[in-house]
Protein backbone atom coordinates (compact mmCIF):
# COMPACT_ATOMS: atom_id res chain seq x y z
CA UNK A 1 0.00 0.00 0.00
CA UNK A 2 1.45 3.20 -0.57
CA UNK A 3 1.70 5.43 1.83
CA UNK A 4 0.72 8.52 3.18
CA UNK A 5 -2.59 6.80 3.11
CA UNK A 6 -5.61 9.06 1.77
CA UNK A 7 -8.09 8.18 5.44
CA UNK A 8 -11.69 8.02 5.49
CA UNK A 9 -13.23 11.11 6.63
CA UNK A 10 -16.77 11.71 8.58
CA UNK A 11 -20.04 14.32 7.41
CA UNK A 12 -21.15 15.98 10.93
CA UNK A 13 -24.92 15.51 10.90
CA UNK A 14 -27.00 16.80 13.73
CA UNK A 15 -28.59 13.33 15.11
CA UNK A 16 -27.25 9.93 15.51
CA UNK A 17 -28.70 7.46 12.57
CA UNK A 18 -30.61 4.79 13.79
CA UNK A 19 -31.39 1.09 11.91
CA UNK A 20 -30.33 -2.27 11.38
CA UNK A 21 -26.46 -1.99 9.82
CA UNK A 22 -24.89 0.65 12.01
CA UNK A 23 -22.10 0.39 13.97
CA UNK A 24 -21.30 2.93 16.51
CA UNK A 25 -17.86 3.81 17.97
CA UNK A 26 -16.81 7.00 20.88
CA UNK A 27 -15.43 9.75 18.82
CA UNK A 28 -11.98 10.41 20.62
CA UNK A 29 -10.68 14.06 20.68
CA UNK A 30 -7.02 13.45 19.66
CA UNK A 31 -4.48 13.80 16.49
CA UNK A 32 -5.94 11.25 13.52
CA UNK A 33 -2.63 9.50 12.54
CA UNK A 34 -2.02 6.84 10.27
CA UNK A 35 0.57 4.00 11.44
CA UNK A 36 2.89 1.92 9.28
CA UNK A 37 4.51 -1.03 10.93
CA UNK A 38 7.24 -1.89 8.19
CA UNK A 39 10.20 -4.22 7.91
CA UNK A 40 12.46 -2.26 10.58
CA UNK A 41 11.23 1.14 11.31
CA UNK A 42 7.32 2.42 12.07
CA UNK A 43 6.50 5.30 10.33
CA UNK A 44 3.30 7.59 11.64
CA UNK A 45 1.26 9.80 9.59
CA UNK A 46 -1.28 12.89 9.85
CA UNK A 47 -4.27 13.18 8.09
CA UNK A 48 -2.59 16.07 5.98
CA UNK A 49 -0.76 13.23 5.01
CA UNK A 50 2.72 14.41 6.82
CA UNK A 51 5.04 12.31 8.60
CA UNK A 52 4.80 13.15 12.31
CA UNK A 53 7.16 10.05 13.41
CA UNK A 54 9.08 12.07 15.27
CA UNK A 55 5.98 14.25 17.45
CA UNK A 56 4.88 10.52 18.01
CA UNK A 57 7.95 8.96 19.15
CA UNK A 58 6.36 6.90 21.98
CA UNK A 59 3.66 5.46 19.54
CA UNK A 60 5.99 4.86 17.34
CA UNK A 61 7.90 2.42 19.30
CA UNK A 62 4.86 0.40 20.69
CA UNK A 63 3.98 0.16 17.33
CA UNK A 64 6.91 -1.81 16.55
CA UNK A 65 4.83 -4.94 18.29
CA UNK A 66 2.56 -4.73 15.77
CA UNK A 67 3.66 -7.33 12.92
CA UNK A 68 5.62 -6.22 9.81
CA UNK A 69 3.17 -4.91 7.07
CA UNK A 70 -0.09 -3.64 9.17
CA UNK A 71 -1.05 -0.01 8.82
CA UNK A 72 -3.97 1.27 11.02
CA UNK A 73 -6.09 4.40 11.35
CA UNK A 74 -7.11 5.41 14.79
CA UNK A 75 -6.29 8.84 16.66
CA UNK A 76 -3.30 9.99 18.88
CA UNK A 77 -4.85 11.01 22.46
CA UNK A 78 -3.49 12.24 25.69
CA UNK A 79 -4.87 10.66 28.71
CA UNK A 80 -4.82 13.12 31.96
CA UNK A 81 -7.04 12.13 35.34
CA UNK A 82 -9.04 10.04 33.42
CA UNK A 83 -9.93 12.43 31.14
CA UNK A 84 -8.65 13.00 27.36
CA UNK A 85 -6.82 16.23 26.96
CA UNK A 86 -6.57 17.81 23.83
CA UNK A 87 -4.77 20.66 24.52
CA UNK A 88 -1.83 18.24 25.67
CA UNK A 89 -2.39 16.61 22.26
CA UNK A 90 -2.65 19.96 20.18
CA UNK A 91 0.43 20.71 22.04
CA UNK A 92 2.67 18.09 21.30
CA UNK A 93 1.37 18.01 17.53
CA UNK A 94 2.44 21.58 17.19
CA UNK A 95 6.07 21.13 18.49
CA UNK A 96 9.48 20.75 17.53
CA UNK A 97 11.58 17.36 17.77
CA UNK A 98 12.75 18.27 21.58
CA UNK A 99 9.59 20.15 22.97
CA UNK A 100 7.93 16.80 21.73
CA UNK A 101 10.23 14.25 23.74
CA UNK A 102 10.09 16.80 26.63
CA UNK A 103 6.07 15.92 26.66
CA UNK A 104 5.92 12.76 25.80
CA UNK A 105 8.26 11.77 29.15
CA UNK A 106 5.35 13.73 31.06
CA UNK A 107 2.09 13.36 29.10
CA UNK A 108 2.82 9.65 27.00
CA UNK A 109 -0.03 9.02 24.50
CA UNK A 110 -1.92 6.39 23.55
CA UNK A 111 -3.11 5.31 20.03
CA UNK A 112 -7.12 4.39 19.78
CA UNK A 113 -7.75 2.68 16.87
CA UNK A 114 -10.32 1.87 14.71
CA UNK A 115 -9.51 0.37 11.84
CA UNK A 116 -6.93 -2.03 9.54
CA UNK A 117 -5.97 -0.95 6.34
CA UNK A 118 -3.60 -3.47 5.27
CA UNK A 119 -3.37 -6.64 7.23
CA UNK A 120 0.42 -8.71 7.89
CA UNK A 121 -1.36 -11.99 6.29
CA UNK A 122 -4.73 -10.53 4.59
CA UNK A 123 -2.93 -7.70 3.05
CA UNK A 124 -4.46 -4.25 1.70
CA UNK A 125 -8.45 -4.73 3.36
CA UNK A 126 -9.67 -1.42 2.51
CA UNK A 127 -12.16 -2.92 0.18
CA UNK A 128 -13.67 -5.36 2.80
CA UNK A 129 -16.69 -5.01 5.36
CA UNK A 130 -16.90 -3.28 8.27
CA UNK A 131 -17.48 -6.07 10.80
CA UNK A 132 -14.85 -7.91 8.85
CA UNK A 133 -11.93 -5.70 9.18
CA UNK A 134 -13.19 -4.93 13.12
CA UNK A 135 -12.59 -8.51 13.60
CA UNK A 136 -9.03 -8.54 11.84
CA UNK A 137 -7.98 -5.63 13.99
CA UNK A 138 -9.39 -6.77 17.69
CA UNK A 139 -7.49 -10.31 16.75
CA UNK A 140 -4.49 -8.40 15.52
CA UNK A 141 -4.29 -5.88 18.52
CA UNK A 142 -4.86 -9.37 21.23
CA UNK A 143 -1.36 -9.43 21.97
CA UNK A 144 0.27 -5.71 21.41
CA UNK A 145 -2.03 -3.99 24.81
CA UNK A 146 -1.79 -0.42 25.67
CA UNK A 147 -1.13 1.96 24.53
CA UNK A 148 -2.00 0.53 21.03
CA UNK A 149 -5.63 -0.43 21.72
CA UNK A 150 -9.13 -0.78 20.03
CA UNK A 151 -11.79 2.08 20.38
CA UNK A 152 -15.30 0.02 22.01
CA UNK A 153 -17.92 -0.60 19.15
CA UNK A 154 -21.80 -1.28 18.93
CA UNK A 155 -24.40 -2.03 17.17
CA UNK A 156 -26.91 -1.92 19.64
CA UNK A 157 -28.48 2.13 19.26
CA UNK A 158 -29.63 2.33 22.97
CA UNK A 159 -26.01 1.61 24.30
CA UNK A 160 -24.59 4.00 21.64
CA UNK A 161 -27.01 6.98 23.10
CA UNK A 162 -25.85 6.15 26.38
CA UNK A 163 -22.20 6.21 25.50
CA UNK A 164 -23.11 9.90 24.34
CA UNK A 165 -24.63 11.01 27.20
CA UNK A 166 -21.99 9.40 29.86
CA UNK A 167 -18.67 9.38 27.82
CA UNK A 168 -18.60 13.73 27.74
CA UNK A 169 -16.67 13.10 31.46
CA UNK A 170 -14.06 11.56 30.09
CA UNK A 171 -13.63 14.02 26.95
CA UNK A 172 -15.10 12.07 24.57
CA UNK A 173 -17.02 14.39 21.92
CA UNK A 174 -19.31 12.20 20.40
CA UNK A 175 -19.68 9.12 18.16
CA UNK A 176 -19.05 8.16 14.80
CA UNK A 177 -21.69 5.70 12.79
CA UNK A 178 -20.57 3.50 10.44
CA UNK A 179 -22.54 0.92 7.97
CA UNK A 180 -21.57 -2.56 9.02
CA UNK A 181 -21.44 -3.74 5.23
CA UNK A 182 -18.88 -0.77 3.84
CA UNK A 183 -15.84 -0.76 2.77
CA UNK A 184 -13.06 1.71 4.02
CA UNK A 185 -14.24 4.76 2.29
CA UNK A 186 -10.76 6.57 1.54
CA UNK A 187 -10.76 10.30 0.99
CA UNK A 188 -14.61 10.42 0.89
CA UNK A 189 -17.24 11.36 3.88
CA UNK A 190 -18.67 7.69 4.31
CA UNK A 191 -19.00 7.97 7.66
CA UNK A 192 -21.36 10.30 9.82
CA UNK A 193 -20.75 11.97 13.13
CA UNK A 194 -22.41 13.33 15.83
CA UNK A 195 -20.55 15.86 18.26
CA UNK A 196 -21.61 16.92 21.43
CA UNK A 197 -19.53 20.49 20.54
CA UNK A 198 -21.31 22.87 18.30
CA UNK A 199 -18.74 23.33 15.93
CA UNK A 200 -19.05 23.44 12.51
CA UNK A 201 -15.72 21.51 9.39
CA UNK A 202 -14.57 24.29 7.07
CA UNK A 203 -11.80 23.67 4.56
CA UNK A 204 -8.50 26.07 4.83
CA UNK A 205 -7.69 27.79 1.27
CA UNK A 206 -5.41 30.32 1.83
CA UNK A 207 -4.09 32.27 4.85
CA UNK A 208 -2.67 35.83 5.82
CA UNK A 209 0.52 36.84 7.44
CA UNK A 210 3.70 34.66 7.59
CA UNK A 211 3.88 31.36 5.74
CA UNK A 212 5.19 29.31 8.65
CA UNK A 213 2.82 31.19 11.46
CA UNK A 214 0.18 32.33 9.73
CA UNK A 215 -2.29 35.09 11.41
CA UNK A 216 -5.49 33.97 9.84
CA UNK A 217 -7.23 31.69 7.57
CA UNK A 218 -9.05 32.12 4.01
CA UNK A 219 -11.65 29.36 4.74
CA UNK A 220 -14.57 27.89 3.13
CA UNK A 221 -17.47 25.64 4.21
CA UNK A 222 -16.86 21.92 4.36
CA UNK A 223 -18.63 19.70 1.83
CA UNK A 224 -22.09 19.10 3.19
CA UNK A 225 -21.75 22.09 5.81
CA UNK A 226 -23.96 25.20 6.36
CA UNK A 227 -22.50 28.33 5.57
CA UNK A 228 -22.96 30.70 2.35
CA UNK A 229 -21.43 28.79 -1.18
CA UNK A 230 -18.73 29.25 -2.63
CA UNK A 231 -17.97 32.67 -0.56
CA UNK A 232 -14.46 32.72 1.60
CA UNK A 233 -14.07 33.66 4.58
CA UNK A 234 -11.56 35.07 6.89
CA UNK A 235 -11.04 33.52 10.28
CA UNK A 236 -10.09 35.68 13.27
CA UNK A 237 -6.75 35.58 14.93
CA UNK A 238 -5.51 32.07 15.25
CA UNK A 239 -3.89 30.62 18.69
CA UNK A 240 -0.83 30.36 18.43
CA UNK A 241 -0.60 26.21 18.81
CA UNK A 242 -2.95 26.35 15.70
CA UNK A 243 -0.74 28.97 14.11
CA UNK A 244 2.55 26.13 14.22
CA UNK A 245 0.59 23.59 13.78
CA UNK A 246 -1.17 24.81 10.41
CA UNK A 247 2.23 26.57 9.37
CA UNK A 248 4.02 23.06 9.65
CA UNK A 249 0.69 21.35 6.97
CA UNK A 250 1.26 24.47 4.39
CA UNK A 251 4.72 24.66 4.77
CA UNK A 252 6.11 22.48 1.62
CA UNK A 253 3.14 23.72 -0.12
CA UNK A 254 3.48 25.93 -3.31
CA UNK A 255 1.75 29.49 -2.99
CA UNK A 256 -1.27 30.05 -5.22
CA UNK A 257 -2.08 33.41 -6.46
CA UNK A 258 -3.01 36.39 -4.28
CA UNK A 259 -6.74 37.34 -3.76
CA UNK A 260 -9.21 39.44 -1.45
CA UNK A 261 -12.30 38.92 0.77
CA UNK A 262 -13.36 40.76 3.61
CA UNK A 263 -11.14 43.91 2.30
CA UNK A 264 -8.30 41.92 3.23
CA UNK A 265 -5.83 40.09 0.56
CA UNK A 266 -4.90 36.65 1.20
CA UNK A 267 -2.83 34.18 -0.33
CA UNK A 268 -3.81 31.06 -1.94
CA UNK A 269 -3.20 27.57 -0.93
CA UNK A 270 -5.00 24.09 -1.61
CA UNK A 271 -3.86 22.60 1.55
CA UNK A 272 -6.88 19.64 1.82
CA UNK A 273 -6.60 20.65 5.78
CA UNK A 274 -10.21 21.16 7.61
CA UNK A 275 -10.53 22.73 10.46
CA UNK A 276 -13.49 23.31 13.56
CA UNK A 277 -15.15 26.58 13.65
CA UNK A 278 -17.80 27.46 16.21
CA UNK A 279 -21.34 26.75 14.81
CA UNK A 280 -22.66 30.37 13.88
CA UNK A 281 -20.04 32.22 13.81
CA UNK A 282 -19.28 31.78 9.51
CA UNK A 283 -23.14 33.39 9.35
CA UNK A 284 -22.68 35.96 12.51
CA UNK A 285 -19.28 37.77 13.01
CA UNK A 286 -16.04 36.29 12.50
CA UNK A 287 -15.34 33.26 12.32
CA UNK A 288 -13.10 31.02 15.38
CA UNK A 289 -10.95 28.44 14.85
CA UNK A 290 -10.97 25.99 17.77
CA UNK A 291 -8.94 22.92 16.09
CA UNK A 292 -7.41 21.54 13.59
CA UNK A 293 -9.25 18.35 12.15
Amino acid sequence: MELPVEVALAQAVPVLPAGEGWWYEPKFDGHRTVMARGAETVELYARSGRNVTTLWMDLAVAGLRLPEGTILDGEAVIWRDGRLDFGAAQSRAASGLTRARQLAARFPASYAVWDVLQHPVEGDVRGRPYTERRALLVDLLAAVGPPIQAVPTTDDYEVARAWYESLTAQGVEGLVAKRGSAGYPSGRRGWVKVRHAETEDWTVVGYVGPRGRPRRLALKPAEGEEGVAGRVRLSGPLAASLAVQVGRVIAGLPDGSRDRTEKESYVRVNTGLVVEVLAGSGRHGTLTVVRVR
